[in-house]
């Protein structure tokens, strides 16, 4: 009990709680990460010991030492509080890291700081995360829709006749070969070529600031899936104080995602207009808003906007949360103000967001 005391205060506590050789690896890892809290410039020191670790040997370390959530909040803490950016900068450790949501969210957050020779490396890791958070859901999804998978997961047939040779190599540009003086085409892209009949609309308004980060990504998924299906049309953009729309990029949710400026303030309302502009067809739209609701605009702004649309026909669903946290922070009173005004506001999971949408069309 003593040396667990002593790992919690550190090593000011050396002189009056002694540490057993047990935990002598213990602590040298979680010095070399916690000692910067007491450091000025608060950048990665490494600890005070003679034996200094290393980045690629401290995540070595404490994937033995700890179980796998307390690794993931050593690591979170280490580029997030102490500007470990050699989590993201350095191949060595880009390849020993655990590829997941937070990850890729981090990737996306700091893909401005990774240097030019890996960002191939980045991207295939967010391509990754991206392809395995999609291949869980979309049975899920399509269940909703239809009872089952078959007939929906593809909206399209990957033959020659369908073969999207423009969108290819814009896509791959960045793959240009100096030495065979080519584009390597890691990812092929097809063109949809079954006609929709009567189709839904769905616009999807994301916010991107730093705290819906999660929620961004899981949108991305969604809206991905929901592209695949005959009876839906899918927009997708994201905003901050800005807007960007991504629709064209539906089929590639990695593209998506790697898109996505991740963090900035948040203009609502800014959102709402431009979802509002896309509307065509009101009675067959459902406008789906995800935000915490904390406005960097005028909220009454927001609220008239969201009134606009509901009276115009079409249906809003307001999201604080897209994915699988138990407790969304977000503007509650905001939140029960739309609701009043006739729009749905719920935090759900990214199946209840399906099953809600399979209802409804």
């Amino acid at each position: 009990m003593l040396s667990r005391w002593r790992l919690i205060l550190g090593r000011f506590a050396q002189e009056n709680i002694g540490l057993s050789e047990k935990y002598a690896e213990t602590d040298h890892c979680l010095s070399y990460l916690y000692n910067n809290e007491y450091d000025e410039d608060r950048g990665i020191r490494g600890s005070k010991s003679p034996s200094v670790l290393s980045v690629p040997q401290w995540l070595g370390e404490i994937k033995k030492i700890f179980p796998e959530k307390t690794v993931e909040i050593l690591q979170k803490d280490a580029l997030d509080r102490y500007g470990l950016e050699e989590l993201i900068t350095d191949p060595d450790v880009l390849r020993s890291l655990e590829p997941d949501v937070d990850l890729l969210i981090r990737l996306v957050s700091f893909k401005n700081i990774i240097p030019s020779r890996l960002r191939s490396q980045a991207d295939d890791i967010i391509r990754h995360v991206a392809d395995e958070i999609k291949k869980k859901l979309e049975t899920k999804v399509y269940k909703c829709f239809h009872g089952q998978r078959s007939g929906l997961t593809q909206t399209y047939y990957k033959v020659f006749r369908n073969f999207d040779f423009r969108k290819t190599i814009e896509m791959n540009l960045k793959n240009y070969s100096r030495e065979y003086r080519t584009i390597i085409a890691k990812n092929l892209y097809f063109r949809n070529t079954v006609k929709r009949r009567n189709p839904w609309d769905i616009i999807i308004l994301v916010d991107e600031s730093g705290s819906m980060a999660r929620s961004a990504v899981y949108s991305a998924v969604m809206a991905g899936i929901f592209t695949k299906l005959p009876v839906i049309n899918t927009k997708l953009i994201v905003f901050d104080t800005s807007i960007v729309d991504l629709s064209d990029y539906t089929d590639d949710t990695a593209q998506m995602i790697m898109k996505m400026q991740l963090g900035g303030g948040t203009d609502i309302y800014k959102a709402l207009c431009y979802g509002e502009s896309l509307i065509k067809n009101p009675s067959k739209t459902i406008v789906i808003l995800i935000t915490d609701l904390y406005d960097s605009n005028d909220i009454r702004l927001t609220y008239r906007k969201c009134r606009d649309i509901i009276s115009a026909g079409s249906r809003l669903f307001v999201l604080p949360a897209l994915d699988y946290c138990s407790e969304p922070v977000y503007n509650r009173s905001a939140a029960k103000y739309i609701a009043g005004l006739g729009a749905d506001v719920a935090a759900i999971t990214p199946e209840e967001l399906s099953q809600w949408i399979g209802k409804i069309i």
